[in-house]
């Protein structure tokens, strides 16, 4: 039996996703988090083989939530299952600890598909995110400016490139805005660019553009 760890702040989602996997008698849903701070403390007192993960989550970004696990229990596997294209997140959860990443509009196959490969012991990819992590391989990408971002800096290069005003970013990310104030003068910096537009021309350019946190 997978013991299986769903950490959404939607409560349907949570619902509909306990309701799928434990459609297969090899999975068992023990556990749901609506908070990262939830999800590792429920980690911290329970036993569970997997955590499906959304990125968006109302205290602490997916991605820090993800390598805080990573770090303290390096055995458990964790898919990132979010609402944003791979070409957003994929590659950055791989290389934070995730063995897996699906966008959250693909069929329920793959993701009871998925489960089963990482927890035979392999990492799963869709052929989008192979193709970007071949890609990054050869070279071909030539180590995309975004790359080098933090994933605060990243974050508020997508929410700034969506339209968001200084105060609704600080809103999302729950920082004040002088923080990030800060984090947008560090990617402006590491980017080389000098002011929002041109970020934000990047962002669109790349595909980077976020609808919500």
């Amino acid at each position: 039996m997978i013991n299986i760890l769903v950490v959404d702040d939607h409560v349907l989602i949570r619902k509909g996703l306990k309701m799928l996997l434990e459609e297969s008698p090899d999975f068992k849903v023990n556990g749901e988090a609506e908070t990262g701070a939830q999800a590792i403390r429920m980690l911290r007192e329970q036993h569970f083989d997997l955590v499906l993960l959304d990125i968006s989550l109302p205290d602490k970004h997916g991605m820090d939530v993800l390598k805080q696990i990573a770090l303290e229990q390096p055995d458990i596997k964790i898919i990132v299952l979010s609402m944003y294209p791979e070409e957003q997140y994929g590659v950055r959860a791989l290389k934070a600890g995730a063995v897996g990443y699906i966008n959250k509009q693909a069929a329920p196959e793959k993701l009871v598909g998925a489960i089963k490969q990482v927890i035979s012991g392999q990492k799963y990819i869709s052929a989008s995110l192979a193709e970007q992590l071949l890609n990054n391989l050869i070279g071909k990408s030539q180590e995309l400016l975004h790359q080098s971002l933090s994933n605060r800096e990243y974050q508020t290069l997508c929410l700034m490139s969506s339209g968001n005003s200084l105060t609704e970013i600080s809103e999302i990310m729950m920082l004040s805005p002088k923080t990030v104030s800060v984090y947008r003068g560090r990617m402006l910096e590491k980017m080389g660019f000098k002011n929002n537009a041109e970020a934000v021309h990047y962002a669109i350019s790349y595909q980077l553009v976020d609808a919500k946190n």
